[in-house]
């Protein structure tokens, strides 16, 4: 339960902080609780090549939908795989890797994709965040490397931090394998990835744009990959990034593994789906949108009050250990940032007109606990992975349901529990 010292509406019966009247969905604005944000240019969130957003895109949000006072803590059934890892047709030396890595047994996208990708299937798999999907799928295309060295994979993500720590996971699995990746995203130096690719590698792991700038360059020659694999494919779509996906799909062979992954499968990423899969299995463990795991409150803020305020209030809570903040847009993010770093808070900032040195740098900061409060754009909302994380705040409200949904996820993942706050604002 939260301490609080505030009074009012803010102060709830379950958690401290939420609307007096939740359960009916009471929130000033809209009736029943919603509220129609619009995202574009007024709201921040800009589409477009990398850009994250959701340009002109209006949603009605009713956030009555997304309050859970967690009270009685369920009995959840324990999921029990079909294999463990030593079941799986995969040489020793992987075994070993993995069991190195402190993996015992496999999540369940794992337990059903892993033999599948070992067969030679097209898949695609939908998933919830934080279940394994990475070394649902690099664990048997390293497999297939160490058994045919010249085999070469492409791995296609929506951001640079995503492909950066798939990089860091291969290279922790094939540690001593002499197997070799090419990390290709925006806003680091192409030239040093240029000279890396002149180099031997197995792996490219990048970013639609710059891989499509690379290709344009000739590179990279798409013709030497058996292997195609693209991970949060509907952010990809909602990012802008259709075009280079589609010209960099249909430049490779048509004799490929393709290995597809989603969290959510709209008519587009059907549409994808029949063009460029042949006859893939489908593997869908998504259980809900949102984890159980999450508890989920909302700080209504009245008329008159300091967001600003109240945030630094709530965040003097002990049981804020490791908070991640989402702001609608770049300046507001780095704004809010310096405020709470004058205010004695450990905190960091991670948006687009960071350099990309900088950006990796707060992430560390954050990951290896130096910071305790990482302030975000919703370029941090999907995919990364970031180890206990105990409190999600929505600072600025986000543009659609989908966005609630991925930045909320970064806390409560696998078995953990987390709490997940937004802010409301009255009239």
């Amino acid at each position: 339960m939260y301490k609080s010292n505030f009074n009012g509406p803010r102060k709830s019966g379950g958690s401290g902080f939420g609307s007096r009247n939740h359960g009916s969905g009471g929130f000033r604005g809209a009736p029943g609780g919603q509220q129609t944000f619009r995202g574009g240019r007024s709201g921040g969130f800009r589409g477009g090549r990398g850009g994250g957003g959701n340009r002109g895109k209006t949603e009605t949000i009713n956030f009555a939908r997304f309050i859970n006072k967690v009270q009685v803590i369920e009995e959840v059934e324990v999921f029990k795989p079909e294999h463990n890892f030593q079941d799986f047709k995969i040489l020793d030396l992987l075994k070993d890797s993995i069991r190195d890595k402190g993996y015992k047994l496999p999540t369940p996208i794992q337990d059903k994709a892993i033999p599948q990708v070992l067969m030679g299937s097209d898949i695609v798999g939908v998933a919830n965040t934080g279940t394994g999907k990475t070394a649902a799928f690099l664990i048997p295309v390293i497999n297939k490397i160490l058994l045919n060295r010249k085999e070469q994979v492409m791995i296609i993500v929506p951001t640079r931090e995503l492909a950066i720590q798939i990089d860091d996971e291969l290279k922790q699995f094939t540690r001593n394998m002499k197997i070799y990746s090419v990390c290709c995203v925006g806003g680091a130096p192409i030239f040093k990835q240029i000279s890396q690719l002149r180099l031997q590698y197995n792996f490219i792991i990048g970013t639609p744009g710059r891989i499509k700038d690379l290709i344009d360059r000739r590179m990279i020659f798409l013709d030497e990959f058996n292997t195609l694999i693209l991970d949060e494919a509907d952010r990809m779509l909602d990012m802008g990034f259709v075009h280079d996906m589609r010209a960099i799909m249909s430049g490779m062979p048509k004799e490929r593994q393709t290995l597809f992954f989603s969290a959510t499968v709209s008519p587009d990423i059907e549409r994808l789906i029949k063009e460029f899969l042949k006859n893939p299995l489908r593997i869908s463990v998504k259980t809900q949108d949102i984890s159980k795991n999450i508890e989920q409150d909302v700080v209504h803020i009245k008329c008159g009050e300091n967001k600003t305020d109240i945030l630094c209030e709530l965040l003097k809570n002990k049981e804020l250990a490791k908070v991640l903040i989402f702001g609608r847009t770049k300046h507001g993010v780095e704004k809010l940032s310096q405020i709470l770093v004058k205010k004695g808070f450990k905190a960091d900032s991670i948006h687009g007109d960071k350099t990309h040195g900088k950006r990796q740098q707060a992430l560390r900061s954050f990951k290896d606990n130096y910071s305790q409060i990482l302030v975000a754009t919703d370029v941090a909302a999907r995919g990364l992975d970031i180890d206990n994380v105990s409190h999600v705040i929505n600072y600025d409200i986000p543009a659609t349901n989908d966005d609630y949904v991925h930045r909320i996820g970064r806390t409560g993942r696998g078995s953990k529990k987390g709490k997940a706050i937004t802010f409301v604002e009255g009239k």
